[in-house]
């Protein structure tokens, strides 16, 4: 994964969080996104899903919302750069 790739996708991250008036003060890649780290609820998670499709073009299905609550922020960003990565490939 290209290191400027993540760290744009941290930082939209944080920058949702705190939209979304989420603390981001002790959150780092190991932090979970769910009730057990960042405390994300579902309809939070599902509106931090959205914002992340726009921004970046990539998607989650329905059933994978449930799965972001149990990923932590760095594998959140693994997965948007995966996508990221696989969307451009397909695209060229």
């Amino acid at each position: 994964m290209n290191d400027g790739t993540a760290a744009e996708i941290r930082q939209f991250l944080l920058d949702s969080l705190t939209e979304m008036n989420y603390s981001t003060e002790d959150i780092d890649d190991d932090t979970a996104l769910g009730p057990a780290g960042a405390d994300l609820e579902s309809l939070s998670l599902a509106e931090l899903a959205v914002r992340v499709e726009d921004r970046f073009g990539v998607r989650f299905d329905d059933d994978e919302a449930e799965k972001l609550a149990g990923m932590t922020v760095g594998e959140f960003i693994g997965a948007v750069a995966e996508r990221r990565a696989a969307a451009a490939t397909a695209g060229s």
